[in-house]
């Protein structure tokens, strides 16, 4: 296990190192434009060693007796296609409809597995809603979620800390709620971060870019929805360890589409753009994005695990001052 929780992050580090020589050599880079975070041309792809990285730890546990369930090589299948569409996105921008439409596939096929593993979850909030109204609703969450983190993968370090925290959040509870495979899956994602961040930290030298965004949404969203099917963790402990992400870039599309903003285009109007210019740093949000995880949301998802009967409540408790502080930072230029 020690051999599989360090081959994460080194691994991590050492593919990046390599796709950054190839990216430089390619030309394969990030230009800076008028709706960039970023002032000098970077090399982008970087998530194809996040992702390739989490295979080979999945398989160096699988080595010392690790038995994953089918569902767990399903979730990292679909993560490596995504990365391969993210990668190709990248390099030849693939048409909207194409990337939607294999988002939509591969979200429905995880969400319809994880139902026929445990057909009987209760998985919304723990009400017994029918298997009809829980499967659409959880397809529409995890797409959204896909979508989101590719929104808000803008600027040094952001997207890395926020799937490190998370990871190890989901690692911890689920490790409290005995389930090992899941706690080992999350601490494993969560470490492969570590390799990239050598090379994203600020100011970054690698992005990367939709082979990294689109995949680690898909599988932090992919381990609530395994994890909440299992009866291992409620959703709620998810929503809220990614509540910072769920609430910019809900809010900004919302505000975009109530202006009559092409909703889609390109930016600079999330929460987290606008306090990286007003602060002139990438690493201030960076930090702030730690301190309100370690000491408001994890705490919160903790309380969640040990008390579920609560969690709508605690929920709504979570993300009340995140939608305070996004009208409040609206107000910046």
């Amino acid at each position: 296990m020690i051999a599989a929780m360090l081959s994460a992050p080194l691994a991590a580090a050492l593919l990046c190192a390599l796709w950054l020589q190839l990216a430089r050599r390619g030309q394969w880079l990030d230009s800076p434009g008028q709706r960039s975070s970023h002032s000098l041309p970077t090399a982008s792809g970087g998530g194809v060693g996040i992702i390739l990285a989490l295979v080979l730890a999945m398989a160096v546990a699988a080595q010392a007796g690790v038995v994953w369930p089918p569902v767990y090589g399903l979730l990292l299948g679909l993560a490596v296609l995504l990365m391969l569409v993210g990668l190709l996105d990248d390099r030849y921008n693939l048409p909207a409809r194409l990337r939607l439409g294999v988002y939509c596939a591969v979200c429905a096929l995880l969400v319809t597995a994880v139902f026929a593993a445990a057909p009987g979850s209760d998985v919304l909030f723990g009400l017994p809603f029918p298997l009809w109204v829980q499967a659409p609703l959880l397809v529409l969450a995890l797409l959204w979620l896909v979508n989101l983190y590719n929104f808000m993968d803008g600027i040094d370090g952001l997207a890395t800390l926020q799937a490190f925290l998370a990871g190890m959040g989901g690692s911890l509870l689920a490790l409290l709620a005995g389930d090992l495979t899941l706690a080992l899956m999350c601490v494993l994602l969560a470490l492969s971060q570590l390799g990239f961040l050598y090379w994203n930290w600020p100011p970054a030298r690698l992005f990367m870019g939709d082979a990294g965004s689109v995949p680690l949404g898909f599988l932090l969203g992919g381990l609530a929805v395994i994890g909440a099917g299992h009866g291992t963790l409620p959703l709620a402990c998810w929503l809220v360890l990614l509540a910072a992400f769920v609430t910019d870039a809900t809010w900004t599309l919302l505000t975009r589409w109530r202006a009559g903003a092409r909703v889609f285009e390109a930016h600079r109007e999330h929460a987290y753009q606008r306090l990286s210019r007003h602060w002139g740093s990438h690493l201030a949000v960076d930090f702030l994005l730690v301190a309100l995880n370690a000491l408001w949301l994890f705490p919160l998802a903790w309380t969640i695990w040990r008390w579920p009967e609560f969690q709508l409540f605690l929920v709504i408790l979570a993300y009340l001052p995140l939608l305070l502080g996004m009208a409040k930072l609206q107000r910046l230029t």
